[in-house]
């Protein structure tokens, strides 16, 4: 399997990158790494991008559990344990055997996340993935925080469906300094960090929101999964409280002076208490642009 399809191709060339995305691209392998290995047992947190398999619909969901939950179980494999919740919109999919899935750890401590994207196989403890594609991120536009707790008695509460977004969840939206993406293609599943200042991600509708793409690594595979398939899903977090903010939609690419994208919400998702996990605040990354407007 390829690092690219024809889709992140085409975005490639039309921005006129495909020369460095070939040069990137070389840091993309199956493997897993001792240093990778390394990197995920130290995370308490997993974002795992699929499209559910009853409705088609692509979502990204948080997982959550004491540093090792997430550990690697060979050379290509890696084993996910614990539970998660039976109202997650991915529920279905994480015990379908098969299921192509994007994964993200990302650690705000140290700036770091690496990306391991795979097909995903039910276990007695949770499921494990077959890597496809293993890679690690710069830290551009990564918030750092410094330090997190668990909290032991944190319960999820009941989730709260709705075909759009409350003026409450806007202001949620708006005042986010990170979401992750998720979007998949003919055979397999992707999930990407996107962040910025607050501010950066707008709501431009109660069933839209829109947001500058922000130069990156130059590999586009985010985009060229939109370019393919249009189905989107994003996660916004509250770090002190442990909401997750569940969206999933379609998704197209404005190409112009500055790359925009805009999302068309399709249905929502908040559950509070979703993980229970309290960082601390945050300190915006350098690389960050000032939202216009």
């Amino acid at each position: 399997m390829g690092v690219y399809h024809e889709g992140s191709r085409a975005v490639q060339d039309r921005v006129g990158v495909r020369e460095q995305a070939d040069h990137v691209g070389r840091s993309v392998g199956q493997g897993i790494r001792d240093v990778a290995a390394a990197f995920l047992e130290l995370q308490p947190l997993l974002v795992v991008g699929a499209a559910a398999p009853s409705t088609g619909r692509v979502w990204a969901s948080p997982l959550s559990g004491a540093p090792g939950f997430v550990r690697a179980a060979g050379p290509h494999r890696v084993s996910v344990t614990g539970d998660w919740l039976p109202s997650d919109p991915l529920a279905t999919a994480f015990a379908t055997p098969g299921t192509p899935v994007g994964t993200i750890a990302l650690d705000p401590r140290t700036r770091r996340r690496m990306r391991l994207n795979g097909r995903l196989g039910p276990t007695a403890r949770g499921f494990a993935i077959e890597a496809d594609q293993v890679f690690a991120n710069c830290p551009k536009y990564l918030q750092r925080r410094e330090s997190y707790e668990i909290v032991a008695d944190r319960r999820p509460g009941e989730p709260r469906r709705t075909a759009e977004l409350s003026p409450e969840q806007a202001e949620f939206v708006t005042a986010a300094d990170t979401f992750f993406l998720a979007s998949v293609h003919h055979g397999g599943a992707d999930i990407s960090h996107r962040g910025g200042n607050p501010g950066f991600v707008r709501v431009d509708s109660p069933g839209e929101l829109s947001w500058r793409d922000y130069p990156g690594n130059s590999m586009f595979l985010t985009l060229g999964n939109l370019a393919a398939d249009p189905r989107a899903g994003l996660l916004f977090l509250d770090w002190t409280s442990g909401t997750a903010l569940q969206l999933t939609g379609e998704a197209h690419t404005e190409y112009g002076e500055d790359r925009r994208v805009r999302f068309r919400v399709r249905e929502v998702v908040e559950t509070p208490s979703a993980i229970p996990l309290r960082w601390s605040a945050p300190e915006y990354s350098p690389a960050n642009p000032v939202p216009a407007g």
